[in-house]
């Protein structure tokens, strides 16, 4: 699988955004924009509306303009230990869909990533509810980091039959911390797989 800074690949995605697994999340994307700021597309590679995993990031990471997708293909470290771990758990892509806890992009092009301000947290925080509605499959949200983190509460009062596993971010610069990280994302994913095949 190549990874998204192939012009030819990022065409191709583009064109797959009014495929119909993935139109209805895009026409709520589109909701998102009303203020200017810029969000990412969804993938449609993954599962799209029939996605029984929701795993969700904290915020898009600065990156190239063209790319803004929020996928385990874009050409950054965390993407590929996204990609790493799924792989290693037999999660099949058709069953995920990737999203961010705050959606907007923060970076203007070329600047530095910085800590998510409390006001944006809980602004991403309220859009969620509206993407839960498009789910109607899911059945695990993993939940990526400490800001991702506090979306467990709102997900489970959403559906309480929702299964919430809370996981470290898998950004290079925390997996590298401790070997501990790496084996708790691993047993994260594990369990997600487990539940997945169980459902």
């Amino acid at each position: 699988m190549a990874w998204l800074d192939e012009p030819d690949l990022i065409k191709r995605r583009r064109q797959s955004l009014a495929d119909t697994h993935v139109a209805q999340l895009e026409c709520w994307r589109e909701g998102l924009l009303a203020d200017g700021r810029p969000v990412p597309h969804f993938d449609p590679a993954d599962g799209g509306i029939d996605a029984r995993l929701l795993l969700l990031l904290e915020t898009p990471g600065p990156g190239p303009e063209r790319t803004r997708f929020v996928s385990r293909d874009n050409p950054s470290g965390t993407a590929r230990n996204l990609r790493r771990y799924l792989d290693e758990a037999g999660i099949d892509r058709s069953d995920c869909v990737l999203w961010n806890t705050v959606p907007w992009i923060m970076h203007p092009p070329g600047a530095r990533n910085r800590t998510v301000r409390k006001a944006e947290i809980d602004a991403g925080l309220a859009t969620l509810p509206g993407l839960l509605a498009l789910l109607p499959k899911l059945k695990v949200c993993l939940l990526a980091g400490r800001v991702a983190t506090k979306a467990g509460q709102l997900v489970s009062a959403y559906d309480a039959s929702i299964k919430i596993i809370p996981m470290p971010h898998p950004s290079p610069a925390n997996v590298c911390t401790s070997p501990q990280v790496g084996d708790r994302l691993r047993a994260a994913f594990s369990e997600t797989a487990a539940l997945l095949d169980q459902s």
